[in-house]
């Protein structure tokens, strides 16, 4: 009974940070996302400034 406790404490304790670590890189690469969609419309501005300026 005492290592089957033993067991899943440290179970629980593993899953904690495994579940931890992936909202981690979730979050990473969520805001990857928004980084890249302003970066695409910064561009598209861009390019769209640069030829009103050329006509």
């Amino acid at each position: 009974m005492k290592n089957y406790t033993l067991r899943s404490i440290g179970f629980l304790i593993l899953s904690l940070f495994v579940f931890t670590g992936c909202s981690v890189i979730g979050d990473i690469f969520e805001m990857g996302i928004w980084v890249g969609i302003i970066l695409v419309i910064l561009v598209v501005v861009l390019v769209i400034w640069i030829i009103k300026k050329l006509l």
